[in-house]
């Protein structure tokens, strides 16, 4: 199910597997609701970042198997957060389909550029030095992202410009990636689809 009524722009996925049950709710035009639990607390921090700033309303419920730990519950949300957010987008409307910007939160700064194309691609050039933060392991924030940029089908790539803190590089990265995918999709008048191809 993707849309509720004409106009409304909203994704609904049930992902279900040996190791995780994941829901994922998305209205792309809400931005004032936003209900997550993965049983990861900084990963929770992020996803409601990346809610807020994106200005869509979000919820995410997820059981995972933490007891081995918490490679599964990432890429799996990032996989049905991704099926989600390609269930709102009308390949028919016409969108601005790009958005990038520097983002800052305090010493750190995050380049971030999107394409909204059809061909998923990620260019991840953020390292972290910590091995997790609040549960969170940091190697797995880049499985997120391919995840979720293999199932919304779009073009990522995210640069560590500066930072010290990776609290703060992390969380301006999913910052600026809700404030890229709010941009992105806003709706524009230009006939056709935002593609000399005829076709995303």
């Amino acid at each position: 199910m993707s849309k509720t009524a004409p106009g409304v722009r909203y994704g609904e996925v049930d992902r279900e597997t040996n190791e995780t049950k994941v829901r994922v709710v998305m209205d792309l035009d809400g931005g004032t609701r936003c209900d997550v639990s993965t049983g990861i607390p900084f990963f929770d921090h992020m996803l409601h970042q990346l809610a807020f700033h994106g200005r869509l309303d979000l919820g995410v419920q997820c059981e995972g198997d933490l007891d081995v730990d918490d490679h599964h519950t990432i890429e799996d949300v990032g996989i049905a957060l991704g099926k989600a957010f390609a269930q709102t987008l009308d390949p028919a409307e016409s969108i601005q389909r790009f958005a990038s910007g520097h983002y800052a939160m305090d010493e750190a700064l995050v380049l971030i550029a999107i394409d909204i194309c059809g061909r998923p691609t990620l260019v991840n050039a953020v390292e972290f030095k910590r091995e997790s933060i609040g549960g969170l392991a940091m190697e797995n924030v880049n499985e997120f992202l391919q995840a979720f940029v293999t199932s919304a089908k779009i073009s990522l790539h995210v640069r560590k410009v500066c930072g010290a803190n990776d609290h703060h590089v992390c969380e301006a990265l999913f910052k600026g990636l809700g404030i890229c995918l709010h941009d992105a999709t806003q709706k524009i008048d230009r006939r056709g689809v935002g593609s000399t191809k005829g076709k995303i």
